[in-house]
């Protein structure tokens, strides 16, 4: 390791050289209280930025060892760093000046939930930010007096500032990670109590507009209806009331624009911890949870949807179902058979995203058209026998369909935000009104056992100098928060809708190309390959999919995300 002395000379030595000369500072430089990393050197002042780290040793930055002594409470404290971190480069971004990205300081930008990222990360040893800094030039000259301020007054303040326990205000920390140790409290409590999720009395749901997550400024608390309430004694912040969903089927009725899909949304992002005043700090849904949908037009591979689609009228086999273009109740029926198959032991369900002819058939349809010549059975003949027979509990949200509330265990209405209780009145009502099938024979759960093909671990480039093709890594492109190319095929997860954040959707794209690039370690199913990958996660976190580097824009998927992203591949 060098000093920043000899960075400093370096620096002096190569200013108003060509560029490339800046490709020479790579490497790791002591600057008293942290260790300054170049990693990588961009190649051109219009280039991505250059990759940077800072780290800090435990001793020096001073946070108690309470703070990080399970993995969700390292987790928490590298997210409150982070955020620290970030305030303090977004006063210098762009003080130093050049052309193209010269000046520019990019830091992970957090949204309202807590994840793991590479961005920061907590060990018994050390706290380490990634980061990336637009090394400044005048036009292809390198500018070293303006990239001397980033590296010499604006990096030590933001250190200082962000990273040292001594400059953190008082308990702020340590709120921090007693709100993380009391939301996983809540997620074990689900599974003692049999929950599939818990909403806390005084929870702000409503987000503030379709482009915000904040919370909305004057919407209405939520507060559990009294039949349906549970308290839970949080280890830190003690008796804490709130909505208990029973495992089960659930519906959530009501009128229009009186919050239905809200409270689902709600349950979706539930999977996730949140930030202290984000309103839904207690909401916290089973981790399995899957959002459920239609999703017209998306590719399916050898999926087994006969638990809902069989007799088509070509012929096809539905027991190992493929189509490049599926319809609303294919895809579904897939949908849910891949969810059951990641481990999904909740569907979250709205109506209104959601393929009407899947759902439910009426009374007279039946009558009109016989069963035998219709392919599709209805959600509605499979919900009871997934909770009785699988144990996968469902939440749905309904506004036209009475159906379903001959099976549900537990109705709640919202009703202008606020939740009632309907279910006993709602029984009283079904004792004069004819119900309709409600079960299909023939329940059985598919094998699970799909073949994956990963062929491709390499693309083809023209070689424009030597002539010829060379052959390099897969080049990944982010499209949009939640699509992405690998190699030049497009995976587009736009309706896998529990991505919470980009930086998942671009940890996506490295898992693919690491499974690409390391087939052979991979068993050949879908299954077997998303729990391996998901074992590397686990074990080794983002780092485990990253070679040539760790770059700073990760942010950890769940399993469920990760099967949805190898089912479209």
């Amino acid at each position: 390791m060098k000093s920043a002395q000899t960075l400093r000379g370096d620096l002096r030595a190569i200013d108003r050289k060509s560029y490339p000369a800046y490709k020479s500072l790579a490497g790791s430089y002591g600057f008293g209280k942290y260790i300054l990393h170049i990693e990588h050197v961009q190649g051109d002042p219009f280039a991505a930025p250059s990759r940077v780290s800072v780290e800090v040793d435990q001793k020096t930055a001073g946070f108690p060892a309470a703070l990080q002594n399970t993995r969700e409470n390292r987790t928490a404290l590298a997210d409150y760093l982070l955020r620290r971190f970030r305030r303090q480069s977004d006063r210098f971004c762009f003080q130093a000046k050049g052309s193209g990205k010269s000046g520019v300081i990019s830091v992970t930008r957090c949204g309202q939930e807590v994840l793991e990222r590479t961005g920061c990360e907590v060990s018994e040893g050390r706290i380490l930010v990634r980061f990336e800094v637009g090394f400044p030039a005048n036009g292809r000259t390198i500018n070293a007096s303006e990239l001397e301020k980033i590296l010499f007054d604006f990096l030590p303040v933001c250190v200082e500032e962000s990273l040292l326990f001594a400059s953190t205000p008082a308990g702020e920390a340590a709120g921090v990670i007693a709100l993380a140790e009391d939301q996983q409290f809540i997620r074990r409590e689900l599974e003692r109590l049999e929950l599939a999720a818990f909403v806390a009395d005084g929870s702000i749901l409503p987000r503030e507009s379709g482009a915000s997550d904040r919370p909305m400024g004057d919407a209405v608390p939520f507060r559990a209806p009294e039949t349906m309430a549970v308290t839970l004694q949080l280890p830190h912040r003690g008796p804490l009331r709130g909505l208990g969903v029973r495992r089960g089927i659930t519906l959530i009725a009501g009128g229009g624009y009186h919050g239905k899909s809200t409270l689902l949304k709600a349950l979706e992002r539930g999977v996730y911890n949140h930030i202290a005043g984000d309103g839904r700090e207690y909401v916290i849904t089973d981790a399995s949870a899957l959002k459920i949908r239609a999703e017209d037009g998306r590719k399916i591979t050898g999926t087994d949807i006969s638990l809902f689609i069989n007799r088509l009228p070509n012929g096809r086999d539905t027991t190992r179902f493929s189509t490049l273009d599926a319809s609303g109740s294919t895809s579904q029926a897939a949908n849910i058979v891949e969810g059951l198959e990641a481990g999904a032991r909740v569907l979250l369900i709205d109506e209104d995203t959601s393929a009407t002819n899947f759902m439910v058939r009426d009374e007279l349809m039946q009558r009109v058209i016989a069963r035998d010549k219709e392919p599709i059975t209805p959600f509605l003949e499979r919900a009871a026998d997934l909770y009785e027979k699988a144990g996968v509990s469902t939440v749905l949200v309904v506004g036209s369909c009475g159906a379903y509330f001959h099976i549900a265990h537990q109705i709640l209405q919202m009703d202008a935000y606020r939740p009632v209780d309907i279910t006993a009145s709602t029984r009283a009502l079904l004792r004069d009104a004819p119900a309709p099938v409600l079960r299909a024979p023939g329940f059985q759960l598919p094998a699970g056992k799909r073949p994956l093909r990963l062929a491709g671990a390499v693309q083809s480039r023209k070689n424009y100098r030597g002539g010829g093709y060379v052959q390099e890594r897969l080049k990944i492109r982010r499209t949009g928060k939640r699509a992405f190319s690998l190699g030049g095929e497009e995976l587009d997860l736009r309706w896998v809708e529990q991505l919470a954040d980009e930086e998942q959707t671009t940890a996506l794209a490295w898992l693919l190309r690491w499974a690409r690039e390391n087939a052979g370690r991979l068993d050949g199913t879908v299954d077997s390959a998303a729990r391996t990958l998901a074992g590397i996660l686990e074990t080794e976190g983002l780092a485990g999919i990253c070679s040539g580097g760790v770059p700073s824009g990760l942010a950890m998927p769940r399993i469920q995300e990760i099967f949805a992203c190898l089912n479209r591949c």
